[in-house]
């Protein structure tokens, strides 16, 4: 009986580890982690990242401008944005999107000067 209360006394502590482990990599990816992977997977020419706490932690607003962009709608070129988050995605409660094409960001950026 006393070997088995020792065990039992092992497994919790070995469960807690598990637990506060796990809640570890529950987290949400910093801004920063998530424009340097954008940037990365997509070859991207610019990546703002927004952490967007007022609405919930977790919450984040992306602006991506990347050539691979060049001729996709725009689901087919925000599914390549969760392609490339998608070892963050699950950490990530809200993620709001915008995806322009080197020569739609440099047409937009001419007509505000």
């Amino acid at each position: 009986m006393l070997c088995f209360n020792f065990r039992l006394g092992t497994h919790k502590a070995q469960r807690r580890a598990e637990v506060t482990q796990a809640e570890a990599e529950m987290e949400p990816p910093t801004a920063e982690e998530l424009r340097l992977r954008l940037q990365e997977r997509l070859q991207a020419e610019h990546v703002e990242v927004q952490d967007s706490p007022q609405l919930c932690q977790g919450s984040f607003r992306v602006f991506v401008v990347s050539g691979i962009f060049r001729g996709l709608k725009t689901l087919q070129r925000h599914r390549l944005v969760n392609e490339a988050l998608k070892e963050e995605l699950g950490r990530i409660h809200a993620l709001e999107q915008r995806t322009l094409t080197p020569e739609q960001w440099e047409a937009e950026r001419g007509s505000l000067a």
